[in-house]
């Protein structure tokens, strides 16, 4: 049966908007920001990479990355997050979200520089030390996610909580904007200072020295916002619900919130008595399987699946658009100038659907609620894949490469207002506070072994590079369709497992969670203890 919740929880779930909501978007959003540049900054210098540490000593078309490196150097960053999400979730659930908030962020400022700073005596000691610290930084990247989520969900009323914590991820998008236009800034200034010609031969002559500092600069830039970022983090006071629920200080936890709130929460007492919850089972019990088993295998699949499709496009973008001729041919240009039109390409996507996606679902989340954005996103995803896929070589035309362009965007728009923003923002909500960190933590990780398989397996094997490179007769662009198509099928799977997530619109964390229930026995013991008998 229910019992009511803690005065300082109900105030939370009611209390108006305030600035401080905002405020605590804006700290958590910029380890987002961080998050995204540092993950996807990544893709646009894989091809400068390749001409710099690989070139082809015959000269015979530009240096690339062998796909084994090229996999390496794309995926070793979610490697790290994958871990980064599962040791910090469980930690922010043990420690509190607090207190483990910062340690994430000094972990992404160093490793932010020491990527930038990577060294070697040879091309493959500099790819090495490259993919050690991009690991560490993936493993800092990772804690953000469960913690970010979970403070947010912990600080909003219930009526605007899907779109506080949307609002977080949706710095997501601007830090992929960032990415881009950090890198046609860095390259044009260096193409226009070195005066580096607009044609050069194929191979080592086409990469100037001075190439060697431009990914340096993009991958340090990182290390920026997030380095402003930590002082806000650490003047954040515990969450109410952590504090009240986990820590069974109520008085601290309205203590804290009336500051942060301005609004006057009564105080209660200073301890919580030990109630018999029927939530106070543990992650590995039965009661755990039965209440919100379902519920974990629908967060955990469903960012799984969306991730292999997500993180394919925006790290393999560049090879979609040079296939379809958007980008013009490697040998026609030298290094840094491809640098720049990459991240031109990238942007503009960024720019016309990636950012207002995320910020549709911001302002729509809590009208349409949940699992109807989820549904939409993954359905428009499927159709649009499917559309782009079947009629390839239609799109490959000269004449119809602008049709590509803004269907395979669309692509990207209806990600974000769709299951990237609500495959972050559910784990958030339906769980219990002792197990939230935690069980979004794993939710996230696998989205990651997503992105693993998007970026180790599924696009190096579906677009048969090499074959097409060795037989003549092999359509170039028979790798793009195939994996379209196959993106196509995880995207139409993903929509049928929505099926099973929950919808926690409008209802408090405590309602979706069970925490606000007692055991029978419980209850009645509680209200014996409460009576006062006579002496």
């Amino acid at each position: 049966m229910a019992r009511d919740n803690l005065q300082v929880l109900t105030a939370l779930d009611v209390a108006k908007t305030q600035w401080y909501h905002f405020t605590a978007i804006v700290i958590a959003g910029m380890g987002f920001f961080t998050d995204a540049y540092d993950l996807f900054c990544i893709s646009l210098i894989t091809k400068l990479l390749g001409r710099i540490y690989y070139y082809d000593k015959n000269g015979s078309r530009p240096g690339s990355l062998p796909p084994n490196v090229s996999a390496a150097v794309n995926g070793v960053a979610f490697c790290g997050t994958f871990s980064g999400q599962l040791f910090f979730g469980w930690l922010g659930d043990k420690l509190g979200r607090k207190r483990v908030y910062g340690i994430t962020l000094m972990v992404m400022v160093v490793c932010s520089i020491a990527s930038g700073l990577s060294f070697g005596s040879s091309p493959k000691g500099v790819i090495a030390t490259l993919c050690f610290f991009r690991f560490w930084l993936g493993f800092g990247i990772g804690g953000d996610y469960p913690l970010s989520a979970t403070i947010m969900s912990e600080y909003a009323n219930k009526r605007t909580r899907g779109a506080f914590i949307a609002a977080v991820f949706a710095m997501q998008g601007f830090g992929i904007l960032a990415g881009g236009m950090v890198a046609i800034i860095v390259s044009a200034a260096f193409n226009a200072k070195f005066d580096v010609p607009s044609f050069a031969v194929a191979g080592k002559a086409s990469t100037v020295p001075e190439a060697d500092y431009v990914w340096r600069i993009i991958l340090m830039f990182g290390a920026l916002p997030a380095a402003l970022t930590y002082y806000w983090r650490m003047k954040m006071p515990e969450t109410a619900r952590y504090t009240a629920l986990i820590a069974k200080d109520a008085k601290r936890a309205a203590a804290d919130m009336s500051k942060v709130l301005h609004v006057e929460i009564q105080a209660e007492p200073e301890r919580l008595e030990p109630q018999a919850n029927a939530n106070s089972f543990g992650f590995f019990s039965r009661e755990f399987a039965r209440r919100h088993g379902i519920h974990l295998f629908a967060t955990c699949s469903t960012w799984f699946l969306l991730d292999i499709a997500f993180y394919s496009q925006n790290l393999f973008q560049k090879d979609i658009f040079t296939a379809i001729g958007w980008i013009p041919p490697a040998k026609t240009m030298n290094a840094i100038q491809e640098l720049y039109y990459i991240a031109r390409a990238q942007t503009l996507i960024a720019l016309c659907s990636t950012v207002p996606g995320y910020w549709f679902t911001v302002f729509f989340i809590d009208k349409m609620g949940r699992f109807a954005i989820q549904v939409m996103g993954f359905g428009m995803m499927t159709i649009f894949m499917f559309a782009l896929a079947i009629p390839y070589n239609h799109w490959t035309h000269h004449d119809n490469r602008i049709g590509f362009v803004i269907m395979y965007a669309l692509t990207f728009f209806f990600a974000n207002f769709g299951p990237n923003a609500t495959t972050f923002v559910v784990p958030a909500e339906i769980f219990p506070a002792r197990l939230r960190s935690t069980c979004h933590g794993i939710s996230a990780a696998s989205g990651k072994a997503g992105a693993i398989v998007g970026a180790f397996g599924f696009l190096y094997a579906a677009q048969n590079k090499n074959k097409a490179l060795t037989d003549p007769g092999y359509p170039a662009g028979i790798g793009v369709r195939n994996s379209l198509i196959m993106l196509g099928c995880i995207n139409f799977l993903g929509t049928l497992i929505s099926l099973l997530v929950p919808e926690s619109k409008g209802k408090s964390l405590e309602e979706m969670s069970g925490e606000n229930e007692v055991d029978d026995e419980g209850q009645q013991g509680q209200e014996l203890s409460n009576r006062t008998v006579p002496v």
